[in-house]
């Protein structure tokens, strides 16, 4: 099976440029392990069969290279991810990208716990599983815009998503939002939002997940200067209210 997988990694990462070593292929193989045993208990993932994991989990995560090939070049960047869920895209980022210091930041504590047990059995430093939600570490000074670059794949509209996570960007760094499908309409309604939070949308990179017809997109946003202190608004409001 392992070397399945491990035959499956390397061929669709050649896309996106991503080579591994033995090593870090081993870690994929048991994050993977973990999340389907894992996910017997509780609900991380609809996704479990060992060829979708790798192409829908991991390729799809590792994709973001495509917008950001300074990770290929050994860069070191300050990374958070906001509403990581199972871990997802920021664990596969820092195993495939160890000089990377990594943040997985999600609200419901049982996954925090998942993310802490495979950080501590994948043996991976410079990363730390927090419980909370993004409007409350949006507005904290140890976290707010210390990082060069947020991503999510969370599932929110695109203004939402943005006051979740533009106040953690220093000015000068990147937003990327991890989108399916058709995303001109929702980066239309999100242009005034993402202006008011210090941001501008820069790129559109849209492609097709390696071996399939899956359509996703890449919405990168430049943070040019400090987001104003009354953003993020108290837990509920971005989504209610996006802006």
């Amino acid at each position: 099976m392992k070397e399945t997988f491990f035959r499956q990694m390397k061929k669709e990462l050649e896309y996106c440029s991503v080579h591994l070593s033995e090593e870090q292929l081993w870690k994929f193989y048991r994050y993977f392990e973990l999340l389907v045993d894992k996910n017997k208990v509780m609900n991380l993932t609809a996704i479990t069969e060992e060829n979708e994991v790798v192409t829908k989990h991991f390729v799809d995560s590792l994709s973001v290279v495509r917008v950001l090939p300074g990770l290929n070049d050994g860069r070191s960047l300050n990374i958070i991810d906001v509403g990581t869920g199972a871990g997802f895209p920021g664990i596969p980022l820092k195993i495939a990208f160890p000089n990377c210091c990594v943040t997985l930041l999600d609200s419901l504590n049982k996954r925090i716990h998942f993310l802490q047990e495979i950080c501590s059995e994948l043996e991976l430093n410079d990363i730390c599983a927090i419980h909370g939600r993004a409007e409350d570490y949006g507005q904290n000074k140890i976290y707010r815009e210390t990082y060069d670059v947020c991503v999510s794949r969370a599932v929110a509209n695109l203004s939402t998503l943005s006051e979740y996570c533009l106040p953690f960007v220093k000015p000068g760094g990147l937003f990327i939002s991890y989108k399916s499908g058709d995303v001109e309409e929702e980066v239309q309604k999100a242009i005034h939002g993402v202006k008011l939070l210090g941001g501008n949308i820069q790129t559109i990179d849209s492609f097709q997940l390696p071996e399939t017809e899956i359509n996703r997109s890449f919405v990168v946003m430049k943070k040019n200067k400090s987001t104003m202190g009354k953003y993020p608004r108290k837990a509920g409001l971005p989504s209610k209210e996006p802006l």
